[in-house]
């Protein structure tokens, strides 16, 4: 996912977001004084009653929680999927690190026996029965060269490097997991908290439908779940996309590691048969 894109929704929904703010605060003053009919002044009357009550309702409590308890059924379902989903984000991101951080460690280690490594058995010998996917690119180059016996190195290198592709594939997609879930939440979140902005909106525009009144009260409670919506859309895509961007640079590391360590096994096998190919000459040329 480029880094711009995801730039410019943000400034998208911010702008949008401030503009539908903008109209219902627009609709909660009033109309301004220039397109405001001229009328006698009236006289300046003492606040009513129902003015002091209407002040009175305004909500007491404007803190995060407050505002998820009193808002609408469908922006507490939004709020609480953006924070399931932030904290998806988060535990991919301790998983995939303790992983990519094993693997690359591992991997290293065994790059490191097998550029010592005179020959295949020798490397597979220090090496093991270890897990490791480049023990296991070795594994794979030993099991080929034993099952066929007196081969044509020309063919028994090609097919071992067709078998090596093959286990890099398999190991590319095993340490890609979770990378599909990271996109995901990074492209849809904005959209969903903006789903929650526009449904408090119009929950605000509902009110003051049905109070006959734009008394700052009635449109509080909407503008403030639907701040929040959008709040919460951005802290759950902000880290899925900043934490899938670093993770894509360090699985293209670790898939780099891998081809290294194919180079490397492919390399013993060259050696290998240029050993046996010298060997049956010199059997050759002493019959």
């Amino acid at each position: 996912m480029p880094k711009f894109v995801c730039n410019i929704r943000v400034l998208f929904l911010a702008h949008l977001a401030a503009v539908a703010l903008g109209i219902v605060a627009t609709a909660a003053i009033g109309p301004p004084a220039w397109a405001q009919p001229s009328t006698p002044a009236a006289p300046v009357l003492e606040p009513s009653s129902g003015s002091v009550i209407a002040s009175a309702a305004l909500p007491r409590d404007l803190s995060p929680w407050g505002m998820f308890l009193n808002a609408d059924i469908v922006v507490k379902v939004v709020m609480v999927g953006l924070v399931f989903a932030s904290l998806v984000t988060w535990t991919v991101w301790l998983a995939k690190n303790l992983e990519l951080w094993k693997a690359t460690r591992n991997g290293r280690t065994a790059l490191a026996v097998l550029n010592e490594a005179r020959s295949l058995a020798e490397a597979n010998g220090r090496l093991g029965k270890s897990d490791e996917t480049v023990a296991r690119l070795l594994r794979t180059a030993v099991h080929e060269v034993q099952i066929s016996p007196r081969p044509d190195p020309e063919a028994l290198k090609e097919r071992i490097s067709w078998l090596l592709e093959r286990v890099e594939a398999s190991s590319s997609r095993r340490i890609g997991r979770g990378m599909g879930l990271l996109a995901s939440i990074g492209a849809t979140a904005p959209f969903v908290g903006l789903f929650g902005t526009v449904w408090g909106i119009m929950n605000s525009f509902i009110g003051i439908s049905n109070a006959h009144t734009t008394n700052l009260a009635v449109v509080a409670p909407g503008i403030a779940e639907a701040l929040l919506a959008t709040a919460l859309g951005l802290f759950a895509a902000i880290p899925a996309v900043v934490i899938y961007n670093v993770f894509s640079r360090a699985i293209g590391g670790y898939r780099a590691l891998l081809a290294d360590g194919s180079a490397l096994v492919m390399r013993l096998v060259s050696r290998d048969c240029e050993r046996v190919s010298s060997a049956h000459i010199s059997r050759a040329a002493a019959e």
